[in-house]
């Protein structure tokens, strides 16, 4: 019965965001409690500081999520991000490698790259996002840089990775390289 349920819910989000969940089902085949654990993870990542905040917020979970994957989850990042109301034309710069003129979405991009890769302009940008959007924001860019490779890594592992694909903002396609 549990797991009815769990599908169902996987189903709907599915359905919801026009994404492929078959390894959610394969997981609740496998071990519901497993679901619970999946289902936790956005509590982590969600944590989104400030309401002024949110287009940093944005472009941190899209940089990391880009840097894990380039098909299926990113576009759930975008389609998502596109629902809560994200300028479509800023997510698309960041997408292209145009962070730098993407404004605030740019600046929680390239402070999410920065620090996925170590690099000491990660300091630097969390300075600047701490200083325009408080220490709230910086810390919720935090999160998302650490975040959003989980699903793409998890995805993986299980045997459901994806190619690169085309990311769609709506109005415009975008092929992104491996």
């Amino acid at each position: 019965m549990i797991r009815s349920f769990l599908n169902a819910q996987i189903r709907k989000f599915g359905r919801r965001f026009n994404y492929d969940t078959s390894y959610m089902h394969e997981i609740c085949a496998v071990s519901p409690g497993a679901v619970y654990g999946l289902l936790k993870l956005p509590e982590f990542y969600r944590y989104r500081g400030p309401a002024l905040g949110q287009p940093v917020w944005t472009g941190a979970l899209l940089a990391s999520t880009l840097d894990g994957d380039c098909g299926p989850c990113a576009q759930l990042v975008i389609d998502m991000a596109l629902a809560a109301g994200a300028d479509r034309e800023t997510l698309r710069l960041c997408a292209e490698g145009q962070a730098d003129k993407a404004g605030a979405m740019g600046l929680g991009f390239r402070f999410a790259e920065a620090a996925i890769k170590a690099d000491p302009m990660a300091d630097k940008f969390r300075s600047e996002i701490a200083r325009e959007f408080g220490e709230k924001c910086a810390l919720s860019c935090a999160f998302a840089a650490a975040s959003g490779r989980i699903y793409p890594v998890l995805k993986r592992g299980m045997g459901h990775g994806q190619a690169c694909q085309r990311l769609d903002f709506g109005d415009t396609i975008v092929t992104l390289a491996a």
